[in-house]
């Protein structure tokens, strides 16, 4: 099916210059593939828009009513596609990014200030949720993912590595004892993340391959991550969760790191997503480079 919007561009273009070879020429494309715009222009109207003899082609009543609505909405047409196709080229327009609450407060919303300062053509809308954002369905730009990707329609990015820990206070393991093994982790009071099959309600996932399932029970569980540190930082039980989420309390000795016997969850790291497309828009390029750049190197929430 020939492209609508270049059919009317031939049309108006014959109709100015009285020739399809002429409007053939100025639209570089051969005067048999203008012919079959414009036959395929009148087919779709069905009417004929030219009266034509062996020497000229002019307009009839119809054309000329067509020529005018052409005239009118192609200009309109053709500044909506410059603008928008040149959000490709430079760095502009609203970026609309989602992140997840904990982790975008911590440390992407204080690294907007920067990329603003940097690109003062971009609005920056973050949108902060701990839930599963579909970034096609929903209208998202990119997002930032931490964890095992699943949705191979989405383009990723490593942005940094993070790990999971299990941790709690050095009063509630004084109190509770110490765990050494992860099936000691049955005898403790287990805070778990509704939203992650890893650190769910009834079982923990650890393992070198997160192969290994194991049992545990807990009197709270919450969809935040940040209101099971405030749980743990209180003495209510053991936390498994990312370091980023813990890093600033264990360095000031409010929560002690627990080793175990078997390795953590491997959460493989936190991508910048974003769907695909062959030349994404510019400001999704700079905030993905931005963000890669900023988290270059040894992460500020690395724990030992």
């Amino acid at each position: 099916m020939l492209d609508r919007l270049t059919g009317m561009q031939v049309f108006v273009r014959t109709a100015q210059q009285g020739s399809l070879s002429a409007a053939a020429r100025q639209l570089k494309m051969s005067p048999a593939m203008a012919t079959k715009h414009v036959d395929a222009l009148e087919e779709r109207l069905g009417i004929k828009l030219f009266h034509r003899t062996t020497r000229k082609l002019s307009l009839n009543e119809s054309g000329r009513q067509y020529l005018e609505f052409c005239l009118r909405i192609l200009p309109d047409i053709e500044e909506t596609e410059a603008a928008v196709s040149s959000q490709r080229i430079d760095v502009v327009g609203t970026l609309r990014l989602s992140a997840p609450i904990s982790f975008g407060v911590r440390y992407i919303a204080p690294l907007v200030p920067e990329f603003s300062a940097m690109y003062p053509g971009v609005t920056v809308d973050l949108g902060l949720n701990d839930r599963y954002v579909d970034l096609i369905d929903e209208g998202w730009d990119m997002t930032v993912r931490i964890g095992r990707l699943a949705d191979s329609r989405l383009i990723a990015r490593r942005l940094a590595p993070t790990k999971m820990v299990v941790a709690a206070t050095p009063a509630y393991l004084d109190a509770h004892g110490r765990p050494r093994r992860v099936g000691d982790l049955l005898d403790h009071n287990c805070l778990s993340y509704s939203l992650s099959d890893a650190t769910g309600a009834r079982e923990w996932i650890f393992g070198t391959r997160n192969q290994l399932r194991v049992p545990i029970r807990g009197n709270f569980i919450a969809n935040n991550g940040d209101a099971l540190v405030a749980a743990a930082l209180n003495g209510q039980g053991i936390l498994y969760g990312p370091d980023f989420l813990i890093a600033d309390h264990v360095a000031a000795g409010r929560l002690e790191l627990l080793p175990l016997d078997q390795p953590a969850y491997d959460m493989a790291g936190i991508f910048a997503v974003y769907p695909p497309d062959r030349r994404p828009p510019a400001k999704v390029r700079a905030m993905v480079d931005f963000l890669a750049d900023a988290f270059a190197g040894v992460p500020a929430w690395q724990v030992d």
